[in-house]
């Protein structure tokens, strides 16, 4: 069983977690770290007992010795990165959102296609045993009526966004200052916000297990946040409403404020029930009861969680070596064309709550 040779880009905080379960995945080796600081790629490199360092993707990818490029840079960045590594030949696991918008996501689609190599977004939600489950009961009951999903989390970064958002100015000097402590998860500049750091994992899913909804009306709390540019809108919280032939979907997210609400896919005969939707751990299944006008209680639940065998970044890494080692280049859950769908859809609800981001037509 041979190894697949990865270069990893990036060394922040996600790069940490992604490793930490990768590394459980026996075909996976940790071939490389590549950061813009010398300094910073050789700290994470003696951190994860990593080889070799670059500070170029370019000469990274045109490496020999590596055989796939994991990208784990903010969101701005994917699209560039990607394509660069696809040129040289390389094949691409990318963090999610995969790009700032449709548009990127169709040229690292090309980019692919064009050089004959895989490119899967990292997300998580889609490969871990317990969603598969989900999906395969879902397929089994059908009859499928509502779809409701909620990611609340606070973040550890928002307090530090209150805090320049107090101390902000309309001096020049203070806006620059400030427009450079602005997080990246919160920063339009650096696509990030709400809907692409948190919602996705609602979205995702759903266009997974259902396709792309006809249509969808969105609302989002936002803020001013100071760019380089000036003043601008991020989205801090919102909540959509999907259109489907037959059923309906809501999704909410939130990166101010948590939340215990589970994910629920109400169908015909019953109730599928998910503790969490971007990593499912705990389902439940409750069949539909009898009218009774609220004088007795709904059936009991069964419990119908499966066993967690890997760690869930473990689960994308073995997915995306699975497809890679049977010849095919493209992941059946994790596709292509769902990760354009999701692109778009998240498009739209960024064009109806007004955050724009420079990569942007619209």
């Amino acid at each position: 069983m041979g190894k697949v040779r990865f270069g990893l880009v990036g060394t922040g905080r996600i790069t940490d977690w992604v490793l930490k379960g990768a590394v459980q995945e026996p075909r996976f080796e940790a071939a490389a770290i590549c950061s813009r600081s010398k300094d910073k790629a050789a700290d994470f490199a003696a951190r994860h007992n990593i080889p070799r360092t670059f500070t170029d993707v370019d000469a990274m990818a045109s490496d020999p010795d590596i055989d796939a490029i994991y990208i784990g840079t903010p969101n701005e960045t994917h699209r560039d990165l990607a394509v660069r590594c696809m040129e040289h030949g390389k094949h691409v696991m990318c963090e999610k959102p995969l790009a700032s918008n449709a548009a990127e996501v169709e040229e690292m689609i090309d980019a692919a296609r064009r050089n004959g190599v895989m490119l899967m977004e990292a997300m998580i939600s889609t490969l871990s045993p317990n969603f598969l489950n989900v999906q395969k009961e879902v397929r089994r009951i059908g009859g499928v009526r509502q779809y409701s999903a909620t990611y609340c989390q606070y973040s550890s970064k928002y307090d530090l966004l209150k805090q320049i958002l107090a101390s902000h100015s309309s001096k020049s000097q203070a806006l620059e200052a400030n427009s450079q402590n602005v997080p990246s998860s919160f920063n339009p500049d650096c696509s990030g916000g709400a809907l692409m750091d948190v919602g996705i994992y609602t979205i995702y899913p759903m266009v997974v297990l259902f396709g792309e909804p006809k249509g969808l009306t969105a609302k989002a709390t936002s803020c001013e946040v100071p760019t380089a540019n000036g003043p601008k809108p991020i989205d801090l919280q919102g909540n959509v409403i999907f259109e489907y032939e037959g059923m309906s979907a809501e999704v909410m997210y939130s990166k101010i404020a948590d939340s215990l609400l589970r994910t629920e896919i109400s169908c015909d005969a019953g109730i599928i029930s998910l503790d969490q939707i971007h990593i499912t751990r705990d389902v439940t299944f409750t069949k539909r009861g009898a009218p009774t006008s609220g004088r007795s209680g709904m059936p009991e639940a069964v419990d119908i969680t499966v066993p967690r065998d890997a760690d869930e970044y473990q689960c994308e890494f073995r997915e995306f070596i699975n497809v890679l080692q049977s010849g095919k280049l493209e992941s059946e859950n994790n596709s292509l064309a769902n990760s354009l769908a999701t692109a778009r859809i998240m498009e739209e609800i960024r064009h109806q709550t007004g955050i724009a981001f420079p990569a942007d037509k619209f």
